[in-house]
């Protein structure tokens, strides 16, 4: 059974004032997440990615097509319980202090007294929360509030969890540390449905992603299937590389490109064409000496700037 299934959802709204006209937030999104994936919604801002999550949280309604969440409408109270949610923005009764704040969302799901305490702690540090945590929210700095965020949407262990740019204000240490939350997550076997446009973040969690361009989706699958086994060339790093011997190999067609580092030290861009022992052994022959050799492959990166650019940008229905 999938954790997430949506099917043709869809959603209008109506824009401007004199004469309002439909604008498509949504446009019939099909999309199937399986349980203990992580599964990463990638788009540029105003892709239509908070959209979704608020579809598939019931914060708002769609205009039509449906969404399940663990084999049960969304809004369904029994999942509610089952799910965590961190919103693109986390707004908290800054006079708390987030002991406080996690203690009372701990107790909204039933926790007594010192199981609420035993979670709030344990999360507090899992999110690099120290001394801090019995500080009023109000001294918090973003990135602190994101971690604040992040801990309140596990506290109740969820199933399910929504992160909406979770990595969002974090320094590097920060966005290692919540990485290694949601790797635990899933080692635990929940699901975690995260959207972003830090293409890093999913190239480093995601097991399977899909990718948003003007409220429709122009890409979906296993990570793997579509960025990394699509190879372009060979990139060969040498040393001790003499102009002569760079020339020779020139004159071969062996070479795409050629990047000095510094010294005698190269990059050579081979093409996919030429077998790289070939251009080994040639260049070894005229004392260069190998240091790396590494496949050059399309990243998510480049996937995703392609379907972006191809995606049409019409998001209207006509006259109103």
């Amino acid at each position: 059974m999938d954790a997430i299934r949506t099917e043709a959802l869809t959603k209008h709204y109506r824009v401007g004032f004199w004469r309002p006209r439909p604008y498509v937030a949504l446009d019939a999104l099909t999309l199937r997440v399986g349980r203990g994936d992580v599964f990463g919604f990638l788009g540029p801002n105003g892709a239509g990615k908070t959209t979704t999550l608020k579809l598939l949280l019931q914060l708002i309604y769609p205009t039509s097509g449906r969404a399940d969440v663990l084999g049960r409408p969304v809004g369904d109270v029994d999942v509610r319980r089952r799910i965590g949610y961190l919103p693109e923005n986390p707004c908290f009764y800054d006079y708390l202090t987030a002991e406080e704040l996690l203690e009372y969302f701990a107790s909204l799901f039933g926790y007594g007294p010192a199981e609420r305490r035993r979670r709030v702690a344990a999360l507090l540090d899992e999110v690099g929360i120290g001394a801090e945590r019995r500080l009023q929210l109000r001294k918090f700095s973003k990135g602190m509030l994101q971690r604040v965020g992040i801990a309140q949407a596990v506290i109740n262990d969820p199933e399910v969890v929504f992160f909406d740019e979770p990595m969002s204000g974090l320094d590097p240490l920060g966005r290692r540390e919540i990485r290694e939350l949601v790797l635990r997550m899933r080692d635990r076997g929940a699901t975690v449905f995260f959207s972003s446009h830090v293409l890093s973040d999913a190239e480093a969690l995601c097991s399977r992603v899909a990718i948003l361009a003007h409220g429709r989706l122009v890409g979906s699958g296993a990570l793997s299937d579509m960025a990394a086994f699509q190879v372009r060339g060979w990139e060969l790093v040498v040393n001790n590389l003499t102009p002569a011997a760079l020339e020779h190999a020139r004159s071969l067609g062996r070479i795409a490109r050629a990047d000095a580092l510094g010294g005698s030290r190269y990059a050579l861009e081979l093409p996919l064409s030429t077998p790289p022992e070939r251009i080994l052994a040639d260049l070894a022959a005229h004392g260069a000496q190998p240091v790396s050799l590494n496949p050059l492959r399309e990243t998510l990166e480049d996937f995703y700037l392609r379907h972006i650019a191809a995606a049409p940008t019409d998001r209207g229905l006509g006259a109103a």
